[in-house]
């Protein structure tokens, strides 16, 4: 199969898919699409083990081994993803929780990390299987990560207080690139690769320091370039170029002199959809490429999600452990809560220490497309399938269940006060023009 026969073969199921949703399911429509290719990957699994003699489940295990869904996502669509998120996000609600974001994607990420290994080892041991301890740090650094994009219609829809929802959308836009460090990390000592005896706080925090300022950096300098050039023109198609330059060039740069990608992008974002939008574009051309870059966003969500359902047909499912991956996402709640906590207590980070507003924490915490990735990037060995089973069912709880029932939790915990938020966002719309498109 050719790559544009790939293309068409993922947009045609997103199409139909898509349009069974709207039609009949009427979910939101990353976790609609999920749920379809979830109910159609069982459906051919089941029809595999009973016939024996359908090959449909092998077919399409070469096709997703062919899209290499890791590599598709980090060496690409996670660049223009990051981007369109933060295009949307109003700079001046997330600067007003800077400490709080910066504390949930550093901090909040270490803790899970390592809260998530040591619990899950336990668990591990209490079933019988014997995960070696560097494994279990993987796992938890692999389901460190929060993805709430795919809920971030629903929670701006149910009229989120604006101070909330700039902290989950901005940790999650944040914490992606320091996650994937510690998963680097972790790994290369779980592995082998690298000597443990060399990974040190000093060299962890460094590691820090050159991503993510690095990467924040370069995040400023292209995206400056970027503005400066749009203050130059007034032709939104050329502008529109620009923007997907400054994403390319951006994520591109980032991986050639080694920090972060997702935070130089979603740093370039911000500036964009900040300042760009307000004082380098005209009204036109301001509506075009937040259209556009919306467009983009919910087609690569689309297309994610739906790769997220069908991956579960490369996964070795001869050997099935549901309790523990039960107790898996038990886990992941109970650690999402603490690792959010913690931070959010102990530097009494805007009352975010209120328990509805660590209950919406914890609960918008999602596991998407960069936990499921990352455990599909793991190498082969005598761990990578029953990790996989784990992150699975965390992604799929968090996804269909948190996302699902986000709204009821949001009316139960705020009531009132989601109507007045909602009553207050066209004013906001136009004070930012088309920023809040999507």
């Amino acid at each position: 199969m050719s790559s544009f026969d790939l293309v068409a073969l993922l947009l045609l199921l997103a199409a139909l898919a898509g349009f069974l949703n709207h039609r009949w399911l009427r979910m939101p429509r990353s976790i609609g699409l999920l749920v379809i290719a979830l109910a159609l990957s069982a459906a051919i699994m089941v029809a595999d083990h009973i016939t024996g003699a359908v090959g449909v489940r092998r077919w399409l295990s070469r096709v997703l081994i062919v899209a290499d869904l890791p590599y598709v996502l980090f060496n690409g669509a996670l660049g223009f993803l990051l981007f369109a998120g933060a295009l949307h996000l109003d700079l001046r609600a997330l600067r007003n929780h800077a400490w709080t974001v910066f504390a949930l994607a550093t901090v909040g990420v270490l803790l899970a990390t390592i809260f998530y290994g040591g619990a899950i080892w336990q668990v591990f041991r209490l079933a019988g299987l014997s995960v070696p301890f560097a494994w279990c740090v993987v796992l938890g650094a692999i389901l460190a990560p929060t993805d709430p994009i795919a809920v971030s219609g629903l929670l701006r829809e149910a009229g989120l207080p604006p101070g909330l929802l700039a902290v989950i959308t901005g940790e999650s836009l944040f914490n992606d690139g320091i996650a994937v460090v510690v998963f680097t990390v972790a790994l290369g000592v779980a592995s082998g690769a690298t000597d443990s005896d060399t990974v040190t706080a000093g060299r962890i925090i460094e590691a820090f320091v050159r991503e993510g300022l690095g990467g924040a950096l370069l995040g400023l300098c292209t995206g400056y370039a970027a503005f400066r050039a749009m203050r130059l023109i007034d032709e939104y198609n050329l502008e529109l170029t620009i923007s997907l330059a400054l994403v390319t060039v951006t994520y591109a740069a980032a991986i050639r002199i080694g920090v972060s990608g997702p935070i130089a992008v979603v740093v370039a974002g911000l500036l964009i959809g900040n300042h760009a939008t307000r004082h380098a574009m005209s009204e036109t051309t301001r509506t075009n490429v937040t259209l556009f870059w919306s467009l983009i966003d919910q087609l690569l969500n689309a297309l994610l999600f739906l790769l997220i359902g069908f991956e579960v047909l490369t996964i070795d499912t001869r050997h099935f452990w549901p309790a523990v991956m039960g107790a898996g996402v038990v886990l992941a709640v109970l650690v999402r809560f603490v690792s959010a906590s913690i931070p959010a207590v102990a530097l009494n980070l805007r009352r975010l220490h209120h328990l509805r507003n660590l209950t919406v924490l914890t609960w918008g915490g999602l596991r998407g497309g960069i936990s499921v990735a990352l455990a599909l990037a793991l190498p082969r060995g005598p761990y990578r399938d029953l990790l996989l089973q784990v992150v699975y069912a965390v992604a799929v709880f968090t996804i269909v269940v948190q996302g699902l029932t986000m709204p009821r939790l949001l009316r139960w915990l705020f009531g009132n006060e989601l109507h007045d938020s909602r009553a207050a966002l066209p004013a906001v719309s136009s004070e930012q023009g088309s920023q809040s498109v999507g």
